[in-house]
């Protein structure tokens, strides 16, 4: 019969390969992590007008302005929040109600950390529409305009595929289509790995100081983006658990196929795009209106990725004319 070896029995490298895959194994999941700093209460962090509404178990924050028949629902981009949409808001009120809410796993809207526990996972694609629809439902919307920002373009295209019939129009800023990236399915596999995923909510926390990076990205010109852009950008950071939040959501989210969606919309549609963004090239933007039946587009010269808040006034004439 042959003997168990013992320690003495294998040779340095042996040893040393077996303590380095126990310590990646193991260590991960026993290891204490490092707490978030500067965490507030959420009522600490509230602007004047911040609202609250319960959807399905989360409370869903929300800013909204103006009155009428016609309702425009915004959605933000990855690492926005309301605060992206506050420099147009005023002048689009004159048309009709307005409301902008922070998408699950930004703003101030509350971080889910018990994915299991939903019939689909609060931070995919399929659920935000599915919220969506169910905050118009709770405000008495039948129909609404919705305006979405890079990634929350996706949002938008997604539920006027899935719920056309509560979709009039869509105003889509610089979307997400064709940069949606995805991930490799081997890097998908290992997301889900218990030791990547322990680990997952400390490798994101590195948006505190690249987000700011990002931001720069995301304007023409970086001399416009103002001190308290700045604060406002940041301020979700000091939420609790938004590493958790934006780790979930990063895991679910990836190439979510919208070219495939475009021909299929048949309802009013206005393309606009900054002409110098630098996150989605304005040929993808021009693409997508080509695809989309009866879109047009608007390009905006000496303007980013964000041009509600880099250009407010341009952004605000394209939409009033296509409004009228």
């Amino acid at each position: 019969m042959e003997k168990r070896k013992k320690i003495k029995d294998y040779n340095p490298f042996q040893i040393a390969l077996i303590i380095f895959v126990v310590l990646v194994l193991v260590a991960p999941l026993i290891m204490p992590l490092p707490p978030l700093e500067g965490i507030q209460p959420v009522e600490e962090l509230m602007y004047t007008d911040s609202q609250f509404l319960t959807l399905d178990n989360i409370d869903v924050h929300y800013i909204e302005a103006g009155e009428g028949d016609e309702t425009f629902i915004l959605l933000h981009g990855f690492g926005a929040s309301t605060y992206s949409w506050r420099k147009i808001m005023p002048e689009l009120s004159d048309y009709g109600k307005v409301i902008a809410y922070d998408r699950p796993a930004f703003g101030l809207t509350e971080r889910i950390i018990n994915v299991s526990t939903y019939e689909l996972n609060p931070y995919s694609l399929e659920y935000q529409a599915k919220l969506l629809i169910n905050l118009m439902d709770h405000k008495g919307i039948q129909s609404a305009v919705l305006v979405g920002n890079s990634a929350g373009g996706t949002v938008a295209i997604y539920t006027a595929s899935q719920y056309p019939d509560r979709v009039s129009k869509l105003i889509l800023v610089d979307p997400a289509v064709f940069a949606g990236g995805g991930m490799p399915g081997w890097v998908k596999f290992a997301f889900g790995l218990p030791q990547i995923d322990r680990l997952g909510p400390v490798f994101v926390r590195s948006i505190q100081e690249r987000g700011l990076e990002l931001l720069k990205l995301a304007w023409y010109d970086e001399q416009k983006i103002t001190e308290e852009d700045l604060a406002n950008y940041q301020l979700p950071l000091k939420m609790e658990n938004w590493d958790i939040g934006l780790w979930e959501y990063t895991k679910v989210n990836g190439n979510s196929n919208m070219e495939s969606y475009l021909s299929g919309l048949n309802l009013p549609v206005l393309v606009i795009s900054g002409k110098e963004d630098r996150l989605i090239p304005v040929e993808d933007s021009i693409q997508a209106a080509e695809q989309i039946p009866n879109a047009s587009i608007s390009i905006l010269a000496s303007c980013g990725h964000v041009p509600q808040e880099e250009c407010p006034q341009k952004f605000m004439a394209e939409v009033s004319k296509f409004i009228q």
